[in-house]
């Protein structure tokens, strides 16, 4: 893993989470400009997750079977298939940007993703997207844990409340500083 070769890991910048759903969230506008700006510059670089419900509660085990009970509306069975793809304006970037797809709030409990970056030899994530306190947060501990360097462009993250989204940055900047950097995505590409 080489901390000089990044890739653009743009967290469930979707549709279902951008439009009028149970579970759109107002902040996606106020950070699309920052997400977009990587995006755009580096779209080779960029791997979009998405995150794909399941067409029905049973198919999912434990814990997320009472989950999507509680939001049967947001099953594939349910919702509009177009909902689940990437917003149209970064969709338009897919190729050379990839997708990769997961069912659970982290992307690396398959081990796919950890397996295309190893071959690319990456050693350093520059995360936006969403949700601070849920997915990315999953995202960044399982990158730490594999032993990525993780920068957090700050600006381009986004979550349904203030407080959480505050914690979330404030306890993966302090805790993991060694492992994290919390940036502006001004500051960041200045950097380049």
């Amino acid at each position: 893993m080489n901390p000089e070769k990044w890739t653009h890991l743009c967290i469930d910048m979707q549709r279902m989470f951008a439009e009028s759903t149970p579970w759109q969230v107002a902040w996606i506008p106020k950070v699309f400009d920052q997400v977009s700006e990587v995006a755009t510059r580096f779209p080779d670089r960029t791997i979009f997750t998405r995150f794909v419900p399941p067409s029905s509660p049973e198919e999912m085990p434990g814990m997320w079977r009472p989950y999507y009970e509680k939001w049967p509306m947001m099953t594939t069975s349910e919702l509009d298939p177009v909902l689940v793809d990437l917003v149209p304006d970064l969709r338009r970037l897919v190729p050379p940007a990839r997708i990769f797809d997961k069912t659970t709030y982290s992307p690396w409990t398959s081990g796919r993703l950890h397996n295309a970056l190893l071959h690319q030899d990456i050693g350093t994530l520059v995360v936006t997207g969403g949700e601070t306190d849920i997915c990315v947060l999953a995202t960044t501990l399982g990158a730490i844990d594999l032993g990525y360097r993780v920068v957090l462009l700050k600006d381009a993250l986004w979550s349904t409340t203030d407080q959480t989204h505050d914690a979330s940055l404030q306890l993966l900047g302090n805790r993991f500083s060694v492992q994290v950097d919390v940036i502006n995505t001004d500051g960041w590409l200045s950097s380049l």
